[in-house]
């Protein structure tokens, strides 16, 4: 029983460190870092799409004045997610543009 144990702790040990197909350490220490990065980065853009979102959600309530608000905190989001790279910049103008067409077009209406 005490040596089933100490051989599935062992194997889990060697198990561990071949959970990519990188072989070499530096490898190894590269696909730890991309993976670290990976879950960030998914962090940011769930973000970013949150502050989007509230954006889309208050223009179609039909709440002008939510509408505005929502659109001035998502634009320093969105420039902040530009500047890290994370989108592109001309993605980030698309995005501002297109949702000051939409509040502003609640306001005309």
């Amino acid at each position: 029983m005490i040596k089933s144990k100490i051989f599935l702790i062992f194997f889990s040990l060697i198990n561990k460190r071949k959970d990519t197909l990188a072989n070499s350490a530096q490898s190894r220490k590269r696909a730890r870092q991309s993976e670290k990065q990976r879950q960030h980065k998914a962090s940011q853009r769930s973000t970013l799409r949150t502050y989007l979102k509230n954006v889309v959600k208050a223009v179609a309530k039909g709440d002008k004045a939510a509408a505005q608000e929502a659109y001035k905190v998502a634009v320093p989001v969105i420039d902040s997610m530009a500047n890290k790279g994370l989108i592109h910049k001309n993605k980030a103008a698309r995005h501002k543009s297109r949702l000051n067409k939409h509040v502003h077009g609640m306001v005309a209406a």
